[in-house]
Formats: C-alpha cells, sequence, structure tokens
C-alpha cells in the first residue's frame, strides 16, 4: 500500500484541486497542485518553496522513508522524524481549506472543490496510517510477568 502512494502522489499533484472562478456567470479554471505552485514561483518565491516543502516534498519523502524501513533498508529509529515529515504534509491539508474558506467569505468569485482534493487528502490519510500501523508493528509487545 505505502509503494502504491509513490504513484498517488504525484497523479494527486496533477489533479485538478479546485475549479475557480472570478464571478459566477464565467467558467471556472482547474487549479491543480503543480499549477498553483506555479503561480507561487512567479508571485512569491518564499512561499512558493514552503508550499513546495508541505505538498511535494514532506509527504514522498516520508513514504520512501517507511518504504526504506518496511524493506529493512532504513532502521525503524527513523521513525519519528518520518512522523515530523507527515505533520508538515498534514499542514498543507490546513492551508487549501483555509484559502477555500477565506475565498468563499469573499463573495466574489466561485470556488468548487475537485477530486484531486480528494485524493491529495486520501494519500496523506493513506500515510498516517500506514505510519501507525508501522509504528504498531514494530514495537515489542508488552508481557506482564504479574
Amino acid at each position: 500500500m505505502n509503494l502504491g502512494l509513490l504513484v498517488l502522489y504525484p497523479i494527486a499533484w496533477w489533479a485538478p484541486l479546485m475549479r475557480a472562478g472570478l464571478l459566477p456567470l464565467f467558467s471556472l479554471s482547474e487549479i491543480s497542485m503543480l499549477t498553483g505552485l506555479q503561480s507561487l514561483w512567479a508571485s512569491d518565491i518564499f512561499l512558493a518553496l514552503v508550499v513546495s516543502l508541505f505538498a511535494l516534498f514532506a509527504p514522498y519523502l516520508k513514504t520512501i522513508g517507511l518504504a526504506l524501513v518496511h524493506f529493512d533498508l532504513l532502521k525503524p529509529v527513523a521513525l519519528p522524524a518520518l512522523q515530523v515529515l507527515g505533520k508538515l504534509a498534514m499542514a498543507d491539508i490546513f492551508l487549501i481549506a483555509l484559502y477555500i474558506t477565506l475565498s468563499k467569505g469573499i463573495g466574489l468569485g466561485r470556488i468548487e472543490v475537485a477530486w484531486g482534493l480528494y485524493l491529495f487528502t486520501a494519500c496523506i490519510l493513506a500515510s498516517l496510517w500506514i505510519s501507525w500501523k508501522t509504528e504498531q508493528s514494530l514495537k515489542p509487545t508488552a508481557i506482564d510477568h504479574g
């Protein structure tokens, strides 16, 4: 399942996260993670770096790290660092939700959530679940000598 995320993350990056338009009468433009990052690189390089870290690199590096742990190529002692990467990845979901909420509150534009946002969220949640299951399987079982 973890290796599947190595394929699903790039699909989620290309998939439309939302459709946005300035006024309700005009057609909506599809916005993906990558098109949003392209716009950020043109206008705000620092924010583009931060979002790239949270949206692309943190979840992907965590997935690669978990795969290495699963194949005994990385020691389980690295799991706390992988958890930090997972927490950084969740920050991106918060940012997207915040932007949608703010945009809907303005009233001038129209935003519709697209399937890519659900795919990206599912990838992040699956990664969290895989991390949790990995930790559970690596914990030594406690034996009560009562």
